[in-house]
This record gives C-alpha cells, sequence and structure tokens, in this order.
C-alpha cells in the first residue's frame, strides 16, 4: 500500500506461480523487482522442469492480504535480496559461465532469450537475459550499472574446490584481502 500512498509509478505486475511480483525503476532507470515467494511446496514442477510463467497479478488479493495498519518505516531489516537480472551478450558462454563453471542448477530456460540458475533448488538467484540485445555490449563506464555482485559458499572447501573448477575452465582467479 506504501507504493500506492507515494504514488510510485509500477512498471509491471506480474504472478510467477512461484513468486508475485511488482516492477518498478529506480532514479537511475534500473529495473527493480519487489516480490514474494510462495512457499516451495507449492512451486509448479512441469517434466522435472520448474514451471515458472509471466501471468497477470491478482493485485486485488494482494492489497487485500496486506492487513497491516503500521505506518511505512523503511524495508523490513529481515528482508532478502533474493535474486539479480544480468544483460547478458551472449547466453550461451553466460550459462557456461554460472552452470559449467560455477555449478549452479539451471532452473529454467527460455530459448535464446534468458536462463534462470541458481543454487539450493532456488527458483533463481540470476537471471540472465538478452534482452538488451545479442551481443549488446556493456554499459559505458560513465553508466550508473552493476560493477559487481558477491557469491557466499558455505566454506573454505566449497571456495577452495569451486576456484579450482574455475581455474581448469581458464578462468583467472585472485584472492583478494577478505577473502
Amino acid at each position: 500500500n506504501h507504493l500506492l500512498e507515494t504514488q510510485t509509478p509500477i512498471d509491471g505486475a506480474s504472478d510467477h506461480r512461484v513468486s508475485e511480483a511488482l516492477y518498478l525503476s529506480d532514479p537511475d532507470g534500473h529495473g527493480i523487482e519487489i516480490y514474494r515467494d510462495r512457499p516451495r511446496r507449492e512451486w509448479p514442477f512441469v517434466k522435472g522442469s520448474l514451471g515458472m510463467t509471466t501471468d497477470p497479478l491478482d493485485a486485488r488479493g494482494l492489497m487485500a492480504a496486506d492487513r497491516s495498519k503500521t505506518p511505512w518505516e523503511g524495508i523490513d531489516p529481515a528482508t532478502v535480496m533474493g535474486h539479480v537480472h544480468l544483460h547478458v551478450a551472449d547466453l550461451a558462454a553466460a550459462e557456461h559461465f554460472y552452470v559449467d563453471l560455477l555449478g549452479m542448477d539451471l532452473m529454467q530456460h527460455f530459448g535464446g532469450q534468458a536462463g534462470f540458475v541458481s543454487a539450493g533448488g532456488y527458483h533463481h538467484h540470476l537471471g540472465l537475459n538478452t534482452w538488451a540485445g545479442v551481443g549488446a555490449p556493456p554499459s559505458p563506464a560513465d553508466a550508473a550499472r552493476l560493477l559487481s555482485f558477491e557469491l557466499i559458499v558455505p566454506d573454505a572447501a566449497n571456495l577452495g574446490a569451486l576456484v579450482e573448477q574455475l581455474r581448469a575452465g581458464g578462468v583467472a582467479v585472485s584472492a583478494t584481502e577478505d577473502a
């Protein structure tokens, strides 16, 4: 209800069968998806693959479910950043890196346009897509853009195995002070 009260422009709304999502843009034009996951037991699987869709959102039902009379005080500190979408120039190369080298699971594939990868059975931690165009160049250096993100592995043994796998795949890996 806070978005309505502040008259925040909403770019879209979808029911993905694993989640319900609202889409808006930040001041730099980056797309933001605010979503609520459905319980995993409700996620549809079709022939062993996750059956994510883009269906209309039941906005009235979503609004009715918000029975909170608490005034908005910002995002709940327990909020989790669930996933990030990356515009990629070459979907096959991106899937090779994240699935074959990093060992993530390909949860769903939308033809040559998008792949959704995760760890631990989540619907997707990364959305890889060519929606900016196949072969599209990276954003200019002076543009507001994502420069990095962090993947957290369970322990040093997993990190060591991952580094070996990446190096075997021809990826240069170097340690940082906080690693």
